[in-house]
C-alpha cells in the first residue's frame, strides 16, 4: 500500500497538466450530461402538470361552475357515461381521472407552496374541478374525441394546449439534446486524454515496470497506481460537476427563474440528486474502464 500511494502521488505530480486536462474535460462533459438529465426531468415534470402533445384535458363540472351548461357537481353516473365514450373511441390510447385533491396539490406545488395550507385558505380542494386526462394515439387526430365528449352532461370544457406547449417542449428538447451531443464529443476527448495519460505514465515508468516484471510482480499490482489515478481524476471531475449542478439549481432556478416564471413546475433537489447520481456512476466509468483496458497494452514490457 505504501508503494501504491507513493506511486500515485508521483504519477499525479509527473503528469499534472494531463491530469488537470482530464479533470476539466470530465467536469464540463459531466456537467452537460447532468444538465441533459435535468432537462429531461423538467420536460417530464411539465408534461405531468400540463399534459404532453399527445394529451387533452376534459374539465368536469363543479359546484358554481362558470359554464352555464353545468347545473352542479358532476355525478358518478355522468362520469361513467363520459368514461364509456372515451373507452370506445379509437383515437384514445389511454386516460386517467384527476381528483380535486390531486388538482389542488398541483396548484400548491406550482404557484404558492404553503400559501393555501390551513383552514382559512382562500382556495380549497373543493374549489378545484375534477378532470379527465386523455392520451391520444396520434396528436393530429383529436377532433373525433373532442366532439364526442364536449357535449356530454358533466363536461365543463376541454383544454387542448398543444399549440402553447409545443414551443416549450421543443425548446426543452433542443437544449437537452444539444447538451448531450456536446457532452458526447467531450466524453470522447476525455477518453483520448485518459489514453494519452496512461501511455505517457507507462513510458515514464518503463524501467520500474520492467524490474517489477522480472521480480514477479502481478499485473494488478503494477496497474494499481494507474487505476487510483483514474479514480482520483474521476472523483474530482464528478465533484466539480455536482457543484455546478447544485449552483445551477440554487442560483439559476430557485433564486431567479422560479420567481419570474412561477406558473411552470420546476425541478427541485430530488431531481438534482438523481442527476448527480447519474454522473457519479458515469464519471468513474469514463476513466476506470479505459484504464483497465489500456494498461493491459501499455504495461507489457
Amino acid at each position: 500500500m505504501r508503494y501504491t500511494l507513493t506511486e500515485l502521488g508521483q504519477g499525479l505530480r509527473r503528469n499534472l497538466s494531463m491530469h488537470l486536462a482530464v479533470v476539466l474535460t470530465l467536469f464540463v462533459s459531466l456537467t452537460l450530461v447532468g444538465m441533459g438529465v435535468l432537462l429531461n426531468q423538467q420536460a417530464a415534470k411539465a408534461a405531468e402538470h400540463w399534459g404532453s402533445e399527445l394529451q387533452i384535458t376534459v374539465w368536469l363540472c363543479k359546484d358554481r361552475d362558470q359554464n352555464a351548461a353545468c347545473v352542479g357537481e358532476v355525478t358518478d353516473a355522468q362520469k361513467d357515461a363520459i368514461e364509456k365514450v372515451v373507452q370506445e373511441n379509437a383515437e384514445v390510447a389511454g386516460y386517467h381521472f384527476e381528483s380535486k385533491d390531486e388538482a389542488f396539490e398541483k396548484l400548491k406545488d406550482t404557484y404558492a407552496p404553503g400559501k393555501f395550507d390551513g383552514p382559512n385558505s382562500v382556495i380549497t380542494a373543493e374549489d378545484m374541478p375534477e378532470s379527465l386526462w386523455i392520451e391520444l394515439e396520434d396528436p393530429e387526430q383529436f377532433e373525433g374525441i373532442t366532439s364526442a365528449v364536449v357535449g356530454l352532461d358533466g363536461v365543463s370544457g376541454i383544454r387542448d394546449a398543444r399549440d402553447t406547449l409545443k414551443p416549450i417542449y421543443g425548446a426543452i428538447d433542443a437544449l437537452k439534446w444539444g447538451a448531450l451531443a456536446t457532452a458526447l464529443f467531450l466524453v470522447v476527448a476525455a477518453l483520448l486524454l485518459v489514453a494519452n495519460t496512461i501511455r505517457l505514465a507507462a513510458f515514464a515508468r518503463r524501467r520500474e515496470i520492467g524490474i517489477m516484471r522480472l521480480v514477479g510482480a502481478s499485473t494488478l499490482y503494477i496497474a494499481l497506481p494507474f487505476l487510483l489515478e483514474a479514480v482520483v481524476t474521476a472523483a474530482l471531475g464528478v465533484l466539480l460537476a455536482a457543484a455546478a449542478l447544485v449552483a445551477f439549481e440554487k442560483f439559476g432556478i430557485q433564486d431567479r427563474i422560479q420567481g419570474e416564471l412561477n406558473f411552470i413546475p420546476w425541478i427541485g433537489w430530488p431531481e438534482v440528486q438523481y442527476a448527480i447520481g447519474v454522473i457519479a456512476i458515469l464519471g468513474p466509468m469514463l476513466t476506470v474502464i479505459p484504464t483497465l483496458v489500456l494498461t493491459r497494452k501499455y504495461l507489457k514490457v
